[in-house]
């Protein structure tokens, strides 16, 4: 009897994500942790952090792609966490947040920053995670 590989894992994000590299303050009730987004969508941020918050944790956001532009603040969810393995394989500690209550107006400023930023990449001269 043949053994079949399991098929790969499916990418389930409903929104293209876009590499970054911005600072972001996720402040709860009880903590606050200053951070970065790696890579973000109009739908979540992936935030790296060698102390993600619990899976379901409710956070305030605020972030933006450069201290000229007015800083996004955002509820959202955390909906996965990658954590940190001291002696494993774990390149990328961090925790997966889908953003909540965003009326269209918000959703809509965040995908024209997020076209801004795909669009300046391929203008090689251009250093888009400037802060």
């Amino acid at each position: 009897m043949a053994t079949s590989e399991p098929p790969p894992p499916r990418d389930e994000r409903l929104a293209e994500r876009v590499e970054v590299s911005w600072p972001v303050d996720c402040e709860t009730e009880e903590t606050f942790l200053y951070a970065s987004i790696t890579n973000i969508s109009a739908m979540g941020i992936f935030v790296r952090t060698e102390q993600p918050l619990p899976v379901g944790t409710i956070v305030r956001l605020r972030f933006g792609p450069s201290r000229e532009t007015e800083p996004f603040s955002w509820r959202g969810r955390v909906q996965w966490i990658n954590k940190l393995q001291v002696f494993g394989d774990n390149p990328n500690p961090g925790m997966g947040i889908l953003f909540l209550g965003l009326t269209r107006e918000m959703r809509e400023r965040l995908v024209a920053a997020i076209r801004t930023i795909a669009y300046l990449r391929s203008d090689p001269g251009v250093d888009v995670d400037q802060n």
